[in-house]
């Protein structure tokens, strides 16, 4: 019996192994491209919240129409690009800098983000959440390889170790 669990653990990390790293990407494209796409024609239920730190912030220059375009746009590039073979890098430096400008209303408009101490709001725990995010795009970008070893700023990903029993 110990034997047979064994066999079937190796077999689901194998399939995980296998898979994750497509499962991930796709899984950041739809993300990242359909929240761009509702940006771009002006109907996310986000606008308000971006458009609030927008006029909050150093961009109030830039009027909110072609603010919310270049930003879903910008999230639509973010989707593309983690599909695309070898831009692991760039991709995941786009996308830091996309959470970190995201995580700024929960500095810059706490009345939103928070009710109470330690207590975000709906919208708080929306920006919050994309810490997993983060960690999903950092899982990815640690399986490519060094500059140093590949001298180019494209991605190389790493050999996986294939576990069998």
């Amino acid at each position: 019996m110990e034997q047979t669990i064994e066999r079937f653990d190796a077999r689901v990390i194998n399939f995980f192994r296998k898979y994750s790293d497509e499962f991930a990407r796709f899984s950041f494209f739809i993300v990242f491209f359909w929240f761009g796409i509702l940006k771009t024609f002006q109907i996310s239920p986000a606008g308000p919240l971006v458009l609030d730190l927008l006029n909050n912030t150093f961009l109030r220059f830039i009027s909110e129409s072609t603010f919310m375009i270049s930003f879903g746009l910008f999230e639509m590039l973010i989707g593309v690009l983690i599909l695309t073979p070898r831009m692991e890098r760039i991709t995941f430096f786009l996308m830091l800098f996309h959470l970190i400008t995201t995580a700024m209303p929960l500095w810059v408009l706490p009345e939103i983000t928070w009710d109470s101490f330690f207590a975000p709001s709906l919208i708080g725990q929306y920006i919050i959440k994309n810490l997993v995010l983060l960690a999903s795009g950092m899982m990815l970008f640690a399986r490519i390889k060094p500059m140093s070893e590949t001298h180019t700023v494209f991605g190389e990903e790493e050999k996986t170790i294939n576990i069998n029993f």
